[in-house]
C-alpha cells in the first residue's frame, strides 16, 4: 500500500502535461499511473483541474542567519519558500556571519539551521581572497559549489576576488569538478551614482560593465576548464558571449531572475526596486526572455536579498540593493511568460529542473519515479494581488506590493508531506558532494 497518492487531470511531467496519478511511498515517488488507476493508499487527493508541478528549486536565496537574522532566517525564508511553491532552497554563503567560506563555518550555519525548516535547504559555499585550502574540504563537506564576486560584494567580510585569484579558484575547483558561480560586474566599469535618481543609479552599473565580467570568467573558464555559472543575468549584452562560449563548449551556464523579466526601470518608483546589477529596461528586458528561449540563460531563480526597513531608506544611491522575492516568483514569472507565448512546461523547466541540475540535485525538480515527492498544487488562472503584509518573509518590503498577477498556490508538499500552512518544519539540509541527505532538522 502506498502512502499516499495525488491525482490530477493536469500533471506536468517532463514529456508534458497530462493526467496523471502519482503514487509516493517513504518520500518518494513511487509509481506514476493514470488518472483514474485503481492504486491502494492510506490517503488519496484528488486535485481534479489543478495543475501539479514539481516543486520548485530556488539555487539564490540569500537567508542571512546566523548575524543577520534580523534581515531574513531559515523559519521565514523557508516558511515563504513552502507558500511559493518552493521545495529547495540553496543558501548563499554571504550577507551571514560568519560568511559559509570554512568547514567550521558551514557546520556554525547547519546547526543553527537544525530544526527550523520548512523546506529542504543545500548550502554554497564562498571564495574569497586567502580561503584556497578550505575549498576541497568544503566540497566533501557538501556544499552545491562556490560563490565569488568580482566587484564589491556590499559585506567587508565577504571581499571580491581579483582575476588572478579567480583563476586560482578554477584551478583547484577543476581538481575536484567543483562549480564556481560568479556575480560578474567589473569593478573598473562601475562608479559611484552622482545622484540619488534610480536613472544614475542605472548610469553607475551599466551592461557593459557586466559584458566585461562575463567574458573575463569565459576566457578563465576556456583557460582552466572549470564548470563556472553566471548569476543573476540583468544585461541582454551578456547574452551573445554566453552563447558563443556555450557554442564552443565551454562549460558555462547562466541565469537571470523574476525581476529582471518581469520590471523595468521606468516602473522604479521606490527603493524596493533597487538591486545589483539593475533593472534596466523593456528592451533590454525582451532581450532576456529570448535568451530563455534560446536556452542560453537556464535557470530563473529570485536572488531573494532582504534586509531591514531601516536599509531601503533614503534614495537610490544610499539604499540597501536587494529585493525579495521568494514567495511570489512563480507568479510573477508565470504571468509575464503566459503574456509572451511561453507554456507553464517552460517555467517548469527553468524554476525547477535546471536548478536542481545546477545544483546537482537530480532526486529534485522532476515528476518521476523515484524522485523525492515534492509537489505543488497550482492554480495558474487564478487572479492575485500581491499584499506586503501577507508575505512569509521577514520583511514586507517588496517591489510587486499592489501588483495582479496570476497563479495561486493551493498546496505544497515536500516528501508527501504538506508543509507551510502551520504545518511544523520538515525541512531537511541537504549535502551535495554524494547526494547525502541529512536527517529530519
Amino acid at each position: 500500500m502506498h502512502d499516499l497518492v495525488i491525482r490530477s487531470r493536469r500533471v506536468a511531467l517532463p514529456e508534458g502535461i497530462r493526467a496523471a496519478s502519482i503514487a509516493v511511498q517513504d518520500g518518494k515517488i513511487a509509481e506514476l499511473a493514470d488518472y483514474d488507476a485503481v492504486l491502494d493508499a492510506a490517503a488519496t487527493t484528488d486535485l481534479a483541474d489543478l495543475v501539479v508541478l514539481p516543486g520548485l528549486v530556488d539555487s539564490h536565496v540569500h537567508v542571512n542567519e546566523p548575524g543577520r537574522t534580523e534581515w531574513e532566517g531559515f523559519a521565514t525564508a523557508t516558511k515563504a519558500a513552502a507558500a511559493g511553491g518552493v521545495t529547495t532552497i540553496v543558501d548563499m554563503p554571504l550577507n551571514s556571519l560568519p560568511p559559509t567560506v570554512t568547514v567550521p563555518h558551514l557546520a556554525t550555519k547547519q546547526a543553527v539551521a537544525a530544526g527550523q525548516c520548512h523546506v529542504d535547504v543545500a548550502f554554497w559555499g564562498g571564495a574569497i581572497p586567502g580561503n584556497l585550502s578550505s575549498l576541497r574540504p568544503l566540497h566533501e563537506a557538501g556544499v552545491a559549489g562556490f560563490k565569488c564576486f568580482l566587484s564589491p560584494s556590499g559585506v567587508d567580510e565577504f571581499p571580491p576576488l581579483g582575476l588572478g585569484e579567480m583563476e586560482r579558484v578554477m584551478r583547484e575547483l577543476v581538481e575536484f569538478d567543483g562549480l564556481l558561480i560568479v556575480h560578474a560586474e567589473d569593478p573598473v566599469r562601475l562608479r559611484d551614482p552622482v545622484d540619488g535618481t534610480y536613472r544614475a543609479f542605472l548610469d553607475s552599473r551599466p551592461g557593459a560593465a557586466e559584458r566585461a565580467a562575463v567574458e573575463e570568467v569565459i576566457a578563465l573558464a576556456e583557460l582552466t576548464g572549470v564548470r563556472a555559472h553566471i548569476l543573476h543575468v540583468s544585461a541582454a549584452a551578456c547574452l551573445e558571449p554566453l552563447a558563443a562560449a556555450q557554442a564552443r563548449g565551454v562549460r558555462i551556464t547562466a541565469e537571470t531572475c523574476p525581476h529582471y523579466l518581469t520590471l523595468s526601470a521606468a516602473e522604479a518608483s521606490s527603493t524596493a526596486f533597487k538591486c545589483c546589477p539593475p533593472i534596466r529596461d523593456a528592451g533590454n528586458q525582451d532581450a532576456l526572455w529570448q535568451g530563455l528561449a534560446d536556452g542560453v540563460l537556464s535557470c530563473v531563480v529570485s536572488d531573494h536579498s532582504p534586509c531591514t526597513p531601516d536599509l531601503k531608506e533614503g534614495d537610490f544611491a544610499t539604499a540597501w540593493g536587494g529585493i525579495s522575492s521568494l514567495q511570489i516568483g512563480l507568479p510573477a514569472v508565470w504571468t509575464a511568460a503566459a503574456e509572451r507565448g511561453f507554456r507553464l512546461t517552460d517555467v517548469v523547466r527553468w524554476m525547477a529542473a535546471a536548478p536542481a541540475e545546477l545544483a546537482g540535485l537530480p532526486h529534485k525538480g522532476r515528476i518521476a519515479v523515484g524522485c523525492d515527492a515534492d509537489l505543488v498544487a497550482f492554480d495558474p488562472w487564478a487572479p492575485i494581488t500581491v499584499d506586503p503584509g501577507a508575505l512569509a518573509h521577514k520583511n514586507p518590503i517588496t517591489p510587486y506590493g499592489g501588483r495582479e498577477l496570476r497563479g495561486l498556490v493551493h498546496a505544497t508538499w515536500l516528501r508527501g508531506r504538506v508543509v507551510g500552512n502551520g504545518h511544523p518544519p520538515a525541512g531537511r539540509l541537504i549535502s551535495l558532494h554524494h547526494n547525502r541527505i541529512g536527517n529530519n532538522v
